[in-house]
């Protein structure tokens, strides 16, 4: 028999529907309760529900303590039914391996990252300057040597052609 109770008591007023039950209200709050109940049937039918747990829990018979390895043998058998559930998977060695790719690519990210932060404070000045010369692409045209226009552009052929012969 499972009887069903819907919370219609007012929030503000559940703490003091607690006390009152309990026993432990007392003064302008038993006061300000008392006023309330008479004004709110949800409070009411809440304070009615509930008023028998008390006493029902008074009337339970204290249990014998579990003994020291309680909680060892709870636990156990937690362990026990985790492991039976978790059998290993197909996914389990490839989740181990993306782990130790993540791990190695991390520690070689720092590594990178320490050996450049410290070539800069090695490098031969000599080399910086040397750097800092503006360098041509080979691919680029030349400028110079560009046609302007298409006649040009047949003399330099028939220029290479008659080099060649």
């Amino acid at each position: 028999m499972a009887i069903e109770f819907e919370n219609s008591a007012c929030s503000e007023y559940e703490a003091l529907l607690e006390d009152s039950i309990s026993g432990e209200i007392g003064g302008a709050d038993a006061a300000r309760l008392s006023q309330h109940l008479k004004e709110c049937a949800g409070c009411r039918e809440a304070l009615e529900f509930v008023s028998l747990s008390p006493r029902l829990l008074r009337s339970a018979e204290p249990v014998a303590d579990p003994g020291p390895g309680f909680a060892r043998d709870v636990m156990a058998r937690i362990r026990a039914d985790q492991e039976a559930n978790s059998e290993k998977s197909f996914w389990q060695p490839l989740i181990a391996l993306g782990w130790r790719f993540a791990a190695t690519a991390t520690l070689a990210l720092a590594v990178l990252i320490a050996y450049d932060t410290t070539s800069h404070r090695q490098r031969d000045p000599t080399v910086a300057s040397m750097s800092a010369v503006r360098t041509q692409d080979i691919f680029s045209p030349d400028p110079a040597r560009m046609p302007a226009s298409r006649d040009e552009v047949m003399m330099m052929v028939a220029e290479n052609e008659n080099g060649k012969h």
